[in-house]
């Protein structure tokens, strides 16, 4: 397979078209953002390890029943998907308190729910991901509400999955972005990525961060901490 034109480059990946129309190869980046990309920087090696954790943990979820975009891990950093058009709602499923619902409800970090919660952004840079409810997303038709039912039911599915597969490697996921997609048939799957960028993991002991938290607040041991999950859950 074959990179035949740039699609798109966002933050942390380069998209870009194939032979097959209903493929396309992702390359992942070592580039960091976060605050809106008011802050950047290069994490060394982010990108090689989010490709390979995307995809080891995509493929696990496939077997478990929640379809992705999945196709083929052409290299450490390069990944060949099915194109899709991206549902523009952020999902974030919450299990403990922390970043963003810490500081925008006034509660401190670390909260244990008595069961998850879900929430939805507009994924809209100009607007800076403003939260959104599933009436003002279909409203706005973003999604209909089977897509929503749908959405909502892989993402709890997901949770489930993820809570228990790090649990095994002592992480405590603490919450977590997905992004779906529609394929050119309609079907609503997993897309984009599951990574230390798109996730809290903390140490289930000591309760050290071991993901994108680090270079948000400046605490150092970035790669280091990439290379830690890398380590305990492919065994690299």
């Amino acid at each position: 397979m074959n990179k035949i034109e740039q699609l798109y480059e966002g933050k942390a990946k380069k998209v870009y078209s194939t032979e097959d129309p209903n493929v396309v190869i992702v390359s992942y980046k070592d580039d960091a953002t976060a605050f809106d990309g008011l802050k950047k920087g290069t994490i060394t090696g982010k990108g090689a390890i989010n490709n390979q954790m995307t995809n080891y943990l995509m493929q696990q979820l496939e077997k478990a029943g929640v379809p992705t975009h999945f196709v083929e891990e052409l290299s450490e950093r390069e990944t060949a998907v099915k194109k899709v058009s991206i549902v523009p709602l952020e999902v974030i499923i919450r299990n403990i308190s922390a970043g963003s619902f810490a500081k925008r409800y006034g509660v401190e970090e670390g909260i244990v729910f008595d069961e998850p919660t879900i929430e939805f952004s507009y994924k809209n840079d100009d607007l800076h991901d403003p939260l959104i409810n599933s009436y003002h997303a279909v409203a706005l038709k973003l999604a209909t509400w089977d897509e929503i039912d749908t959405i909502k039911k892989y993402a709890f599915q997901v949770n489930d999955f993820l809570k228990k597969t790090l649990a095994e490697c002592g992480v405590t996921l603490v919450d977590f972005k997905l992004e779906f997609g529609k394929t050119a048939d309609g079907a609503i799957v997993l897309a984009d990525e599951i990574s230390p960028d798109t996730c809290r993991f903390w140490d289930s002991k000591t309760g050290e961060k071991l993901d994108k938290d680090r270079f948000r607040r400046d605490l150092g041991n970035v790669e280091g901490a990439y290379q830690e999950m890398a380590r305990r859950l492919l065994g690299k």
